[in-house]
């Protein structure tokens, strides 16, 4: 082996691990995250399947709309990164004060929407019980959106700066309070009301204020963020600011909209079949976005380290960071696909509990959908890292049209074939977001491929 090529090596094997040095906590945040919504999802099994059916139901349509505005306020991490990346740290503040902004406008749409889901939902052909037994969990938990999304804000600011583990930390406390207050408030523990499902609504509005106002403490009094002085004039809106992380944000908003949507129809579908199936699919969709925050951690990672190299006018480092964040996304879920195929009883056992009569046709559907969630984990794994990548690049516009179009072009036209149209029920359905997943893997691959050279261009 001559020296380049031990040099290349050392390079690559350097970047690997500085992807997920910063990937690691990204990925536990965000799995800390959604451990928090899976103690909610475990805690409504333990009512019963209508109440998991109706608080996963209204937690889809709810984080649906979440989905849209956590998707605009992301057009910010490659702003920050490529300033970072360029040496321009005077423009940090403005870019988070006028995201701060943005997200409160975003949370007045959402929250109206969120009031009135019951409505929505019977529009939309789910069974009144459920969908007003879901908006009642849903106006408590709306109150909790504006700190969720200030603490998303403040989360891009810590990547952007490679700083991350302070959200882990704070995501793991939010974890324990957010069990002990459903624990309190759903069943009446402690001397507490009996809330039911209304009390898993209260206590996530109280963590998602509590994990806020913790991390901002954090950021204000830090070493090195403290020059930043993140609330001085925070009055000042500077609307060009605002414009840019919107026109950057926008499509990954749309992105993430249409996967979301995806997910969101194919529950309506589910809804369509049975309660049984609606409760599968709720475990199922539960257990695949637990894992996929592996990945989620690491197209986040992949943006950053790609935003500060094309900032930097680095366009090896564009390279290797890409690739590098897209190898580590596509081995990661393998263990997790091995789990799915061959532990899908006791995944899907680790909330619907086995040894209630009344849940035995949800838990063997559950099974069957696990199976078919690990055929395609690895190619969704590979597309939103790609995604990811191509967002440190400011490219987000043509991953949008390829998701839009994979999406609701493929895939939910081929699971109404294979779900309603050849009887094949739920497995059916999710072999159509298996179609649409691994058709934009290939296809932001590809776009990758072509804008990993181009980025000289005006960024």
């Amino acid at each position: 082996m001559n020296l380049q090529t031990s040099s290349s090596i050392r390079s690559w094997l350097g970047e690997a691990r500085a992807v997920a040095t910063l990937a690691a906590p990204l990925a536990l945040t965000h799995l800390s995250y959604m451990a928090i919504m899976l103690t909610d999802v475990v805690m409504m099994g333990w009512i019963g399947t209508e109440a998991l059916a109706a608080g996963s139901l209204a937690r889809d349509f709810y984080w649906v709309l979440g989905a849209f505005a956590m998707g605009v306020l992301t057009g910010a991490t490659p702003i920050m990164a490529q300033h970072l990346g360029a040496r321009r740290s005077r423009h940090i503040r403005p870019v988070v004060r006028n995201t701060a902004w943005l997200a409160l406008l975003l949370t007045i749409p959402i929250s109206i929407a969120a009031w009135w889901s019951g409505p929505i939902l019977v529009l939309l052909g789910q069974e009144p019980f459920i969908a007003y037994y879901g908006q009642s969990y849903l106006r408590y938990l709306l109150w909790g959106l504006l700190p969720s999304l200030l603490f998303a804000v403040l989360t891009e600011f810590l990547a952007a700066h490679t700083r991350p583990r302070a959200v882990y930390v704070v995501s793991v406390v939010g974890i324990a309070l957010n069990a002990l207050l459903d624990y309190t408030l759903m069943f009446g523990n402690f001397g507490a009301p009996n809330m039911g499902l209304e009390g898993a609504g209260v206590a996530s509005l109280v963590v998602n204020w509590f994990m806020f106002l913790v991390l901002l403490c954090f950021v204000l009094n830090d070493r090195q963020f403290r020059r930043y002085r993140l609330l001085d004039r925070l009055w000042k809106i500077q609307w060009s600011g605002m414009a840019e992380v919107v026109r950057i944000g926008s499509p990954i908003a749309v992105t993430e909209l249409a996967e979301m949507g995806l997910f969101f129809v194919t529950t309506l579908m589910m809804g369509l079949l049975s309660v049984d199936a609606l409760a599968a699919h709720a475990v199922t969709a539960q257990c695949y976005a637990l894992v996929f925050m592996i990945p989620v951690g690491l197209a986040q990672a992949g943006a950053v380290r790609v935003g500060r190299s094309a900032g930097a006018r680095d366009s090896i480092g564009v390279t290797r960071a890409g690739w590098t964040a897209t190898a580590l996304a596509g081995i990661t879920m393998l263990l997790p696909a091995v789990v799915f195929w061959f532990g899908g009883r006791w995944v899907a056992g680790l909330i619907l509990d086995p040894g209630i009569p009344a849940n035995t046709e949800a838990l063997g559907l559950a099974v069957l959908l696990l199976g078919v969630a690990a055929f395609f984990m690895i190619a969704d794994a590979v597309q939103i890292t790609v995604r990811g990548v191509l967002q440190g690049l400011k490219d987000t516009a043509m991953p949008m049209v390829i998701a839009v179009s994979m999406s609701w072009g493929i895939g939910i036209p081929t699971a109404v074939v294979l779900g309603f149209f050849l009887n094949l029920g739920g497995p059916g359905i999710w072999a159509g977001m298996a179609v649409a997943m691994t058709g934009s893997s290939w296809l932001l691959i590809r776009r990758f491929r072509q804008q990993e050279g181009r980025f000289m261009a005006p960024l």
